[in-house]
């Protein structure tokens, strides 16, 4: 596997302000999906699917500590392999191993910057 980027998240404080912003400016398409507040992002169409992602409501308020900005997926092959990986390399942990039915097996880590990276082993390989 390539370990292309495959899925971003954007935390938001305003799901509806927020989703205006990125259909009036991207012409990007939101799918409610899982919880209220949460919605998946079609960033393409038929002929180009583009990159799937999510918007949601912030896990945390803002305040010096809480994302800011996109949070990007990778996928990959043996999600056990790369939290090994990234410990070895001086990276954290910042959301223990995960299972999100139907789509994979994922963790959430801190790179050496302390800047959240997703990794996600999918059940069946994202469409990137």
């Amino acid at each position: 596997m390539a370990n292309n980027l495959s899925f971003f998240s954007i935390h938001v404080d305003d799901t509806a302000r927020a989703r205006a912003f990125y259909e009036g400016v991207f012409g990007w398409r939101f799918e409610p999906w899982g919880p209220p507040g949460f919605y998946l992002i079609h960033t393409g169409d038929e002929a180009n699917p583009g990159i799937l992602g999510s918007m949601s409501g912030r896990r945390e308020p803002v305040t010096g500590t809480g994302i800011i900005g996109f949070e990007c997926t990778i996928a990959v092959d043996d999600i056990d392999r790369t939290i090994q990986a990234a410990l070895a390399h001086g990276g954290k942990i910042a959301m223990a191993k995960f299972s999100i039915p139907t789509v994979g097996t994922g963790c959430y880590l801190l790179d050496t910057e302390g800047n959240h990276v997703g990794a996600m082993q999918y059940d069946t390989p994202p469409h990137t």
